[in-house]
């Protein structure tokens, strides 16, 4: 018995880090999109064992991806002994800042959800999604959502336009902890509001902020040039990523996004290339 379920990724329409813990997480407001481009799971129930196999070269297949450890925790949950094996068609670039780990892991906690009956409830596998890492919840839902917290609260929000957008991802390798460890806090509270922005949705240059940058863009200056050149090219906005080191340019029109990301994979020649849109509503997408 197998279950099939597609994942979207995401983009921080901003990111702001409001300041350190205690326990060395930070605290952060920051407004997640789900993206329509999709990692795609097959999630097969068997007698025995944990296994993974994945079409991308560069994703660890062992204990230590975050699937397989979705995987695990819902059997230790559920106090199964039976086995699984995952199949997953990596279409989310790796190490991006898109979110395609957790996405992964959520989507196992939902279709193993499929495999035996619905057994947890949302709240249930909320729990076990926290304890995966703090991005993992938002994927549960794949909605709209301003993350707070270390990004584990999870605020869905109503009313955001499908944005237009071309991705472009350069063959970098930007690490989450390295970025976060270099970062100077600054900010000490939020500046944005999500009523002001759902009051004023496209005026995107008062929005698109992300704290991450001042470290990431620092190091690596092709990515400056990157949001310089989507600007030109007509964005309304354009702005990295997560930790990067994705920058995505959000469009006023579809026809000029897809404009734009076909001169994009000529013009970064070695990049990872999309144009796509962010979604209301993607769902779970079982088949």
């Amino acid at each position: 018995m197998s279950v099939r379920i597609s994942t979207p990724a995401k983009i921080n329409l901003w990111l702001e880090i409001i300041g350190k813990r205690n326990d060395g997480y930070h605290e952060v407001s920051s407004l997640m999109l789900p993206v329509a481009v999709y990692d795609h799971l097959q999630v097969e129930r068997l007698p025995e064992g944990l296994s993974l196999t994945c079409s991308h070269p560069d994703v660890p297949t062992d204990a230590s991806n975050l699937a397989c450890r979705a995987a695990r925790l819902y059997l230790q949950t559920a106090g199964f002994a039976a086995g699984i094996h995952i199949q997953l068609d990596k279409n989310i670039p790796v190490g991006a800042g898109l979110g395609g780990g957790s996405a992964d892991a959520a989507a196992v906690l939902l279709a193993m959800n499929q495999l035996f009956a619905s057994r947890f409830s949302m709240l249930d596998l909320t729990r076990m999604a926290h304890m995966l890492g703090a991005d993992v919840p938002f994927f549960l839902s794949r909605r709209p959502a301003l993350a707070t917290g270390i990004g584990e609260r999870i605020h869905h929000v109503g009313a955001v336009p499908e944005y237009p957008l071309v991705l472009v991802k350069p063959p970098l390798a930007v690490s989450t902890g390295w970025v976060y460890r270099r970062l100077k806090l600054t900010r000490g509270v939020s500046r944005i509001k999500i009523s002001t922005f759902l009051a004023h949705p496209w005026q995107l240059h008062d929005f698109m902020e992300n704290d991450l940058e001042s470290v990431t863009l620092n190091e690596y200056p092709l990515l400056i040039e990157i949001k310089q050149w989507m600007k030109a090219q007509g964005a309304v906005g354009a702005l990295m990523s997560g930790s990067g080191p994705t920058v995505f340019g959000i469009f006023a029109e579809t026809s000029q996004a897809e404009r734009v990301g076909h001169l994009a994979k000529q013009v970064w020649d070695g990049c990872w290339v999309e144009a796509t849109r962010t979604q209301t509503d993607p769902g779970a997408t079982f088949g």
